[in-house]
């Protein structure tokens, strides 16, 4: 940061910091002992779409990554595009195996990031439910480095109560996004 942007009030933003993901397994702990929330063992990683050659060796080289579990059913790797345009990459695991699911989801951004598509992560998400039926995803913003909750309810509304509510009881264990205008809507994304 150079003298003028300290006296203009600019700032930079943060790096990207994937090992933040791996804070994902404390929080599901503390997320299902104060608020009774699990795991589905779904998760996502989106990015804006890029056309061509290059991109698409890279996104066969990701699914292979994934696939390489000889334990795993090549069906719970998915790619996908939304209504908005952006590519999606669904991981499925068990929802008692979050640890391997963090993992898949940072190898998918290690991956992109290491092959110069950095700038077209978005975010990544995983998906949380309770026994009354209520879903949330925890989503890491890659260009701010910080987490929020995202809980959709029908008709494209959110649950902001249950938001604040998560935000509050994970603040310990995950570096919160604390500008609330920074916490987009993922209508429709794949992992909730």
């Amino acid at each position: 940061m150079g003298f003028l942007d300290i006296l203009l009030g600019r700032t930079r933003p943060a790096a990207p910091d994937l090992d933040r993901l791996f804070g994902l397994p404390s929080a599901a702990v503390t997320l299902q002992a104060a608020a009774e929330f699990t795991p589905t063992g779904r998760g996502s990683v989106c990015f804006t779409t890029v056309e061509g050659s290059a991109f698409a060796g890279i996104r066969q080289d990701v699914a292979d990554l994934l696939n390489a579990d000889t334990e795993r059913d090549p069906s719970s790797v998915e790619f996908s595009r939304d209504s908005y345009g952006y590519s999606w990459l669904l991981s499925r695991r068990g929802p008692d195996d979050l640890a391997s699911l963090v993992g898949d989801l940072h190898a998918v951004n290690t991956a992109l990031e290491g092959s110069g598509f950095g700038p077209q992560l978005l975010c990544s998400l995983v998906g949380f439910s309770n026994a009354e039926g209520q879903t949330f995803a925890l989503v890491y913003l890659y260009k701010r480095g910080t987490f929020y909750p995202f809980a959709p309810l029908p008709g494209e509304k959110r649950d902001n109560a249950l938001e604040l509510r998560i935000r509050a009881v994970v603040a310990d264990d995950l570096p919160m996004e604390s500008d609330l205008s920074r916490w987009f809507p993922v209508w429709g994304a794949p992992g909730l």
